[in-house]
């Protein structure tokens, strides 16, 4: 599914900042959060200073909401789907990757960034050699690996100083 909404600024703002003002500037990804197939919030982590800062309530309802919708989308939709795929607004993207076990990996980024797919395809790599294989994780439990969050780091910084060394023809 791809949607294109529309946002609003709250009544009464002076300015709202979006991320088309610079088109030369290239944008940042700032959160990741996996979903296990039961719709509980096993991970997420905050990929740049830009992130909204949520508490552990807000990931939490975030997690089940996203996984709610997720699990509908197929059934409204107007075509064969397998859930929500992607969300684009003027001021931010969403993208989903699920699992064939029904994992769902979601990476929130500015609107203007790229490679969002390949980010999730790494993410999901790293969850399968540092989180699968580790005997101490137990399924649908929290992800509470080093190694993962560390690898998740790097694969943004990876794909984030890519970008940038493109824009600037490097």
């Amino acid at each position: 599914w791809h949607f294109g909404l529309r946002v609003k600024p709250p009544v009464g703002s002076a300015t709202v900042r979006t991320t088309q003002e610079s088109p030369s500037r290239v944008g940042m990804y700032l959160q990741l959060f996996i979903i296990s197939r039961s719709g509980g919030l096993i991970f997420n982590q905050d990929l740049s200073e830009a992130a909204p800062h949520l508490t552990t309530n807000d990931w939490l309802r975030f997690g089940s909401t996203f996984h709610g919708l997720h699990a509908i989308a197929p059934q409204i939709a107007p075509v064969i789907s397998g859930g929500i795929e992607k969300l684009e607004t003027n001021t931010f993207k969403l993208q989903c990757f699920q699992s064939r076990t029904g994992i769902k990996f979601v990476l929130t980024a500015e609107a203007n960034t790229a490679e969002m797919d390949s980010v999730l395809q790494k993410v999901y790599e790293a969850y399968t050699d540092y989180v699968l294989k580790n005997p101490f994780y137990e399924l649908e439990m929290p992800i509470r690996v080093e190694k993962f969050s560390d690898a998740v780091q790097k694969i943004v910084q990876h794909y984030s100083s890519a970008a940038a060394r493109s824009r600037r023809g490097i």
